[in-house]
């Protein structure tokens, strides 16, 4: 007898839809998608209890006809490529034709939709892949589409999804993210009847940054750009001092689509390790267009991911971008002596609301007065800070949106301050303190003299110029076969870097050089976990000359000068004046900071010489 049968349509759509759908995110994202691909320029999301009872998704694009409504719900049906050649050269954001037919198998979904040269709209009501009703109305340009009891006829779906808030939250991500990648259009994200998030599309990245990351992210942002035939890239980065512990922040477009690709992600995080701390992510808010047949997007279910035909191109191009604008800035964090945790009780704070997403006349950027505070105390429009609506801080725009303060600043990285920088001392047998144009440096003596070891080391090996301490008596080691096998294949890259390493007998080896720079280092202990790091590369095929800087760089960090010792005045002299020659000095190899800086302001204010 034959155990092989057909499937049916709607099983067959069920099965379709657990790849398209997964939860309520989903849904939603197809959907905005869709709208984006319509032409919308305002759209507005909706959900009740996660999504899982309501989704509700309206713009104002181009609407559907009616001989087009019932295809649009069957699967593989799009408007958007004709043959398989279409898909590399895709420009719209979905292409496969499965998003509508697979909600629609697994809801209830209610379509309303005009074209803007119609009289007349039309409903669409399908459920479980079955048509309910089709309809003419009288509705406004555009498409609505409503979407209920996700998954009720899939309950072993439903059942793996997360709490209703939990989901909700997937949602709002998603939405902050569309709304990030897609700047040019009004987006207002609803929960439970209440707005959350609503952008103005006005076309400003970091204003939009702002509205969502607010605005201890979007002060210390650094915009790129880069121009070429193929490839277009614009956005913001963030200062190291913005990084975060997870790739939550490390985002990027490419033609308009959220998207996770191995080398992009490589070539952000590269540009920024001499500058962050390990296991630290920078933030980053890219918008690349890339010429279309350079991309294959048809890689993922969820279009999460794409491969690219000039993967080393963009690599490079990325990674000189970021460490580029990394470079060309000063980085020292500034130190504020005031209390700016401190609340002032008598103070009132004023608020105003975005301008809803609708309106025709959005504005391009709010205009503070001077007296903007008196006009506000007698508006009936102001809101009070307890207001649900989606609000943003005035005075605080100010600085959103005003000119670069630091512009004009003489930088303490340059050859004028080598020369007239003034040390003061030493405190606490640990810090240096040096003067400098109207600023107070604090120099960590252990982390810079750290920094200044490994520029060395990475200079030496990257010429080819190392030099060699020789130890008096060499370093007798006993190691195991694995540690052999790592110092064999690695002999020529240990010599470049400045390490003698001989066999000697036995499991014996002899150590009788190291880096001329880790003179502080003849303990074999340390070595021995030098090499026992490097071995842990190999079995886990992860060793390469990168990652053996990395570890002299290890050793550098155990060989600098630490803390509580105390240095000359000469010695401190001269380890700053190589510090400040550095590309990098703000950062030692660990991302900590090297040197901060307090304004002679900062300290008058403390002293109330100025108010």
């Amino acid at each position: 007898m034959s155990t092989i049968r057909i499937l049916d349509e709607n099983t067959i759509n069920q099965i379709a839809a657990g790849e398209v759908v997964e939860r309520p995110s989903a849904v939603v994202k197809e959907l905005i998608e869709n709208a984006l691909d319509a032409g919308a320029t305002a759209i507005t999301a909706e959900i009740k209890e996660g999504g899982l009872s309501l989704i509700r998704i309206t713009d104002n694009g181009t609407g559907i006809a009616k001989e087009d409504i019932p295809a649009a719900f069957m699967r593989h049906a799009t408007s958007k490529i004709r043959s398989a050649e279409d898909l590399f050269n895709i420009t719209s954001l979905g292409f496969r034709g499965e998003a509508l037919s697979s909600i629609a198998a697994v809801s209830q979904v209610e379509l309303i939709t005009k074209e803007p040269s119609s009289l007349n709209g039309y409903r669409y009501i399908i459920e479980g892949g079955e048509e309910k009703s089709f309809e003419e109305i009288g509705c406004p340009s555009g498409t609505t589409i409503i979407v209920r009891n996700l998954f009720y006829n899939t309950p072993a779906r439903r059942k793996f999804l997360k709490t209703a808030a939990t989901e909700a939250g997937y949602v709002s991500e998603l939405m902050e993210r569309l709304m990030v990648s897609h700047p040019e259009v009004s987006i207002r994200f609803i929960v439970n009847n209440k707005v959350k998030l609503q952008s103005s599309g006005n076309n400003n990245i970091k204003d939009i940054l702002y509205h969502i990351y607010g605005r201890d992210i979007s002060k210390e942002l650094l915009y790129v750009e880069y121009t070429s035939k193929d490839v277009k890239i614009k956005g913001y980065i963030g200062k190291p001092t913005i990084s975060r512990g997870n790739r939550g922040f490390e985002n990027y477009f490419i033609n308009g689509r959220y998207i996770k690709n191995y080398i992009i992600t490589k070539a952000i995080e590269d540009a920024y390790r001499p500058f962050m701390m390990q296991h630290k992510y920078p933030f980053t808010s890219l918008y690349y267009e890339i010429t279309p047949s350079l991309l294959d997007v048809n890689v993922h279910p969820q279009k999460l991911e794409l491969k690219l035909n000039n993967q080393d191109s963009i690599y490079d191009i990325t990674h000189h971008l970021i460490k580029d604008a990394l470079s060309g800035k000063e980085l020292i964090p500034k130190v504020s002596l005031s209390d700016d945790n401190k609340k002032n009780t008598n103070k009132t704070e004023y608020i105003t609301k975005l301008p809803e997403p609708f309106e025709k006349n959005r504005m391009d950027r709010l205009k503070v007065l001077e007296t903007i505070a008196n006009e506000l105390k007698s508006n009936d429009n102001s809101v009070s800070p307890d207001s649900p609506s989606v609000q943003i801080k005035v005075m605080e725009q100010m600085d959103l949106f005003s000119e670069d303060l630091d512009a004009d600043k003489v930088s303490f990285i340059s050859e004028q301050s080598l020369i007239n920088h003034r040390i003061i001392g030493q405190v606490f047998s640990t810090y240096w303190l040096v003067e400098y144009n109207k600023e107070l440096y604090i120099i960590d003596q252990h982390a810079a003299h750290e920094k200044v070891l490994y520029e060395r080391i990475m200079t030496a090996a990257g010429e080819n110029k190392h030099s060699s301490q020789l130890l008096m008596p060499p370093i007798v080691l006993t190691l195991t076969l694995k540690e052999q096998q790592t110092v064999n294949d690695n002999k020529e890259i240990l010599s470049k870097l400045g390490y003698e390493i001989e066999h000697f007998g036995g499991n014996e080896f002899s150590l009788r050089a190291v880096p001329a720079d880790l003179y502080n280092l003849t303990d074999k202990d340390l070595f021995l976990e030098f090499l026992d790091e490097l071995t842990q590369e190999v079995a886990a095929h992860k060793l390469s000359p990168e990652s053996i800087l990395e570890k002299t760089a290890s050793m550098a960090c155990k060989a600098a000068v630490k803390a509580n010792h105390s240095f000359s005045t000469d010695e401190a002299a001269a380890l700053i004046k190589e510090l400040l020659s550095l590309e990098n000095p703000y950062h030692c190899p660990h991302g900590r900071p090297v040197i901060i800086s307090i304004s002679q302001y900062e300290l008058e204010k403390k002293f109330k010489r100025v108010l």
